[in-house]
């Protein structure tokens, strides 16, 4: 079976600032803003929805086929990836641009002054799909490139390729009827419940409409884990494993998504999927960033079986 991961590739570029914003913005001169705050240390990790997919799949034994596009200064991420031997024929290297960045600036009081260079991810990832099985692969298409994220459900339609739409932090970008496209036909949604509400605005269409255009509905609650509203008619309430420390919740719904998709590479119905994304998004909240958690296999079932029982 063949996993596709659509979505972005990026650095985090995290800064500290040892004081408060507020100390030094004048209310009364917000009109002409021009400000510096000079940092304390500089971390830059590996991100994008993609990327951190990918990532926990790789840990999982899983080699997806990323999808998406990258810049000139892409070179050690990529060996990253190659070092957990992924493919990387899905990336499309795009000459001049920058690999999309994201500057992240917090201070004292945890305020944080964020920008964000699409960079080479405002190129499609342009990839030909060959020997592609419908009867077992599947896809996501998760937050990238705009274009891609219309156009890539359009094709897994055309193919019979069931996809997962999981929109994110794209739904106040794309067009309300763009996502309701790449709604209709989907093999599941997925998104957390504030999300939820954000595509039925977006869109004008209720969430039974949303639940009939899609065959399988799963929606993520934080730390009072998931519900999958199955096709069948079922709906499975998923709980959340147990931890160690919550040190950052950021990259718990990529890793869910990797868990879940690995699940169904098992053969796996979605919902016993969904625990298997709930014990995968234990790792990445233990840890500060979204690539920085490590484990074995043995670890992870080891520990899927503490909270859940036996491995499937």
């Amino acid at each position: 079976m063949k996993i596709y991961v659509s979505g972005s590739l990026a650095f985090d570029r995290i800064m500290s600032f040892p004081g408060k914003f507020a100390d030094h913005i004048l209310a009364d001169k917000i009109h002409i803003l021009n400000v510096c705050f000079v940092g304390n240390g500089l971390t830059e990790r590996f991100g994008g929805t993609a990327g951190n997919i990918a990532y926990s799949l790789a840990l999982l034994g899983e080699k997806p086929v990323i999808l998406s596009s990258a810049g000139w200064d892409f070179d050690h991420y990529h060996k990253r990836l190659t070092d957990l031997d992924l493919p990387m024929e899905g990336v499309h290297m795009v000459d001049g641009e920058l690999t999309a960045n994201c500057h992240i600036t917090t201070d004292m009081s945890d305020n944080q002054i964020t920008c964000f260079n699409p960079g080479a991810m405002n190129e499609r990832c342009r990839y030909e799909f060959n020997g592609v099985n419908v009867d077992e692969d599947i896809a996501i298409v998760s937050p990238g490139n705009l274009v891609d994220m219309v156009e890539l459900p359009r094709k897994y339609k055309q193919m019979g390729l069931r996809y997962i739409f999981d929109p994110g932090q794209n739904i106040t970008a794309l067009a309300g009827e763009d996502m309701a496209e790449c709604i209709d036909g989907s093999w599941a949604l997925i998104s957390n419940d504030y999300e939820l509400e954000m595509i039925v605005k977006a869109t004008g269409l209720s969430r039974d409409e949303i639940q009939a255009k899609t065959k399988n509905l799963i929606t993520t609650l934080g730390e009072k884990g998931s519900v999958v509203y199955a096709e069948d008619g079922t709906v499975t309430e998923v709980p959340t494993a147990k931890l160690e420390a919550v040190v950052d919740p950021t990259g718990a719904g990529d890793s869910y998504r990797a868990g879940l998709l690995k699940g169904l590479s098992m053969g796996l119905p979605l919902a016993k999927a969904a625990y298997v994304g709930s014990a995968c998004a234990k790792w990445s909240v233990e840890k500060l960033g979204t690539q920085e958690h490590h484990f074995s296999e043995d670890e992870f079932w080891t520990a899927y079986e503490d909270n859940f029982g036996p491995r499937p």
